[in-house]
């Protein structure tokens, strides 16, 4: 309102101004040198008014907070985002470091798997690999029984419980290394213990494991041909 009541002072005041610089056929309606608005409303369109822009808001005050920084780093799980030069980087997999373990597992499957072929000669591995069933759970034989070699050509197996001794007799005999187990005798020490013997090599047992040998040695090679190609598609 006190807005208002200025700019009516500042009409009047302009007028009186113009009616003493103009010529008389100039009509100029003059404001009562209080000024109201009524007055100003009343005069014709065709009167002249002289009126003085001013500005009506103040500036308003700069905010003293500060922006908060962005972090310095943001990592996500593609894109590692540089807050230094605003440069955003892709992360990328060390492929050639997945690529040789995953065929170094390739070729410890198949170190395990020919350390488990009868050579002839008695190896504990050659019974630890073995699943035995046993209240309707399959379990390896390495946790149900000490394995030990009496000899070159003999295994000793000495069952943690007693009560597994027939299931870990007949999971040797149906094993596909063709061996027999038989009881140590019949000495209450004995009762607790089987005794595997290793049969020497045949000859046609030494051509069944070159088979064997074989085909395994085309599958694993197979298996690291498809790793490869998965490295250069990936890469790719």
């Amino acid at each position: 309102m006190a807005l208002l009541w200025r700019g009516a002072a500042l009409a009047a005041r302009s007028l009186r101004a113009a009616v003493a610089a103009s010529p008389a056929s100039t009509s100029v309606h003059c404001l009562p040198a209080a000024g109201s608005l009524g007055a100003a409303r009343e005069l014709p369109s065709t009167q002249l008014f002289l009126f003085e822009t001013r500005r009506g808001f103040a500036k308003g005050k700069k905010s003293s907070k500060l922006r908060k920084p962005p972090s310095s780093t943001h990592v996500t799980p593609d894109v590692v985002e540089n807050d230094s030069r605003g440069d955003s980087v892709k992360a990328v997999p060390d492929f050639k470091a997945i690529m040789t373990a995953h065929m170094k597992t390739i070729c410890m499957m198949l170190s395990h798997m020919l350390s488990n072929l009868p050579t002839g000669r008695a190896s504990i591995d050659m019974l630890n690999h073995m699943m035995v069933e046993t209240a309707d759970v399959k379990v390896k034989l390495i946790r149900m029984a000490l394995v030990t070699v009496l000899d070159a050509h003999t295994l000793s197996v000495i069952p943690y419980d007693t009560s597994t001794m027939y299931s870990i007799e007949n999971a040797i005999a149906s094993s596909p290394l063709g061996i027999n187990p038989r009881r140590a005798g019949n000495w209450i020490m004995a009762r607790h213990r089987i005794i595997v013997a290793i049969p020497p090599l045949t000859k046609e047992n030494t051509q069944a494991l070159c088979k064997v040998v074989t085909t395994a040695a085309e599958d694993f090679k197979q298996k690291i041909r498809e790793a490869r190609q998965m490295a250069f598609g990936s890469v790719g």
